[in-house]
């Protein structure tokens, strides 16, 4: 079974009281297992594409390793309604997953349902090392770019995605998916493949900065979060404790930066 990101479908157009017939590109969702040593953990509701990315991502942002080397092998297998993703684990790292699971009794995409109090939604966290500044003028290169490198949108109009910018703004690569999460998460696994610095550049993400978002982030230790819609205040309190710059309502011509400022250069202050 060959799953694609997008299929076409009959739809009906109604306008000025007529109706007719075309063909329309429809996001793909599809759910996606995530077993780990042969426990199933999760699933997930996903575009099928870059799966493996998403599982070490996932793996890395949800604590279950701390490194890409806890991860032995990927396996993906696919079956007409889904893929299930086989991810052999470390000893180490499989002893912490089971230590959390028996702390579980639900989980879904949302990132918190199943914890087992609520100074579990606050995690302590490192904040992020940063020693470089970033020129505050390439976030706009990197926002009159964003559309153009988001394929998989232009096609459906579903999809969330998250690009990777180095510190020229220059857009380094993009990942989409239906869900926002699993889009930061397929970002994190190519990340991780290709050792990148996470401090020399930033994320721009085409939607709100929610908590999970902004948690991801300070797990995988990036440094500097732009979102194109609004951020909301515990995404704003945990960047400020993760010494993470987080940007939103960000246009091309205008920003609003929530958290550390002073990690731009070139901004003047009135």
């Amino acid at each position: 079974m060959n799953h694609t990101p997008a299929q076409s479908r009959t739809v009906w157009v109604a306008q000025a009281g007529q109706c007719s017939s075309t063909s329309d590109n429809v996001s793909a969702e599809i759910p996606v297992a995530l077993v780990y040593n042969g426990i199933s953990h999760v699933v997930l509701m996903a575009t099928p594409t870059d799966i493996t990315e998403l599982a070490l991502g996932f793996s890395l942002s949800e604590g279950i390793i701390e490194n890409a080397e806890q991860i032995y092998a990927i396996e993906i297998s696919e079956y007409q309604h889904g893929i299930v993703a086989e991810i052999e684990l470390a000893s180490a790292a499989f002893s912490r997953l089971k230590s959390r699971r028996r702390q579980m009794s639900g989980r879904t995409g949302c990132g918190l349902c199943g914890i087992d109090s609520l100074a579990a939604v606050q995690p302590e966290l490192k904040p992020v090392l940063r020693t470089r500044h970033i020129d505050f003028s390439v976030i706009g290169r990197a926002l009159t770019d964003f559309n153009q490198h988001q394929q998989l949108r232009a096609q459906t109009g579903s999809v969330h995605g998250v690009v990777w910018a180095d510190t020229s703004g220059r857009i380094v690569t993009v990942r989409e998916d239906i869900g926002r999460h699993n889009a930061l998460d397929k970002l994190i696994g190519w990340g991780l493949h290709a050792k990148v610095d996470w401090k020399q550049g930033f994320v721009v993400l085409s939607s709100r900065a929610s908590f999970e978002m902004v948690m991801k982030s300070a797990i995988t230790g990036i440094g500097c979060i732009v979102a194109v819609s609004a951020p909301t205040t515990y995404a704003i309190d945990l960047a400020h404790k993760a010494n993470i710059t987080l940007v939103g309502f960000a246009r091309h011509n205008r920003q609003v930066i929530y958290t550390h400022p002073q990690f731009f250069s070139s901004l003047t202050h009135i």
